[in-house]
């Protein structure tokens, strides 16, 4: 097996520590630099060549089990498994030329995403729960720093996804939710910074909600709290796109 590198990643602000080792981790193996078969190095190592703490290395190892690039067990460690089938499938901005696809493919997410809360509030382990707190943490953070929540929402999600155990709802979400946070593509609050504030933190409500029946395991509570936040999130999206087409007429 190549050698990992031999030296710490670089402490940046705008990702996590967590992202950067699971960034370049992923990396190797897209390379074919970590093989099939490939043993992982320990923990103990991983957290000397990243320079990261033992947490840092559990979640970034726990991101990459969920989406079925690993496997781990106890006393062997881990180890590379074979690529998992591809659905390639990404949507691009491309595709988005009107509002109405927007809102029709926020449908889909409705349905997806459902149905992958209540999975996951079935399936998920204590590392994908944790990691899934510290997305929410740190999307909670973001509120006071707008210009960076929609990358933190679209991590909370992801981690819902992973944490259903099946790589297909993590790649579908992958390929759909980055373009598709109404914020990211929409700034709704251009000259109201404390309108977008209050608009985040009545989403942030939406999300403890589906947090909170993750937690405890409340496959019905999670379904029916994600649809209610993405629905809401369809029609908030709506009644803005309206209020700026009449504001331009």
């Amino acid at each position: 097996m190549p050698p990992l590198f031999g030296r710490s990643i670089e402490h940046r602000q705008r990702d996590s520590l967590t992202t950067q080792v699971l960034r370049d981790l992923s990396g190797r193996l897209d390379r074919a630099e970590l093989k099939p078969g490939d043993r992982l190095p320990t923990e103990r190592e991983l957290m000397a060549l990243y320079g990261v703490s033992r947490t840092v290395v559990r979640e970034a190892v726990s991101s990459l089990r969920s989406s079925g690039r690993i496997a781990t067990q106890q006393g062997r460690g881990a180890w590379v498994l074979d690529p998992p089938p591809s659905l390639a499938f990404r949507l691009e901005d491309a595709d988005l030329n009107t509002v109405q696809d927007v809102l029709q493919v926020m449908e889909i997410r409705i349905a997806l995403e459902s149905e992958a809360a209540a999975i996951a509030a079935t399936r998920r382990t204590s590392e994908q729960l944790a990691s899934l707190t510290l997305a929410f943490d740190a999307l909670e953070a973001s509120i006071a720093r707008p210009d960076s929540s929609a990358e933190h929402d679209v991590r909370f999600h992801l981690e819902i996804a992973r944490a259903t155990g099946n790589h297909y709802f993590t790649e579908l979400y992958g390929g759909l939710a980055p373009r598709l946070v109404p914020r990211a593509r929409l700034d709704l609050f251009k000259n109201d910074p404390d309108g977008k504030i209050a608009y985040l933190q009545r989403i942030q409500l939406e999300h403890a909600q589906i947090h909170q029946a993750i937690g405890r395991s409340d496959p019905e509570a999670a379904r029916a709290a994600m649809r209610l936040h993405l629905t809401n999130s369809r029609e908030r999206l709506r009644a803005a796109l309206d209020r700026r087409g009449s504001e331009a007429n």
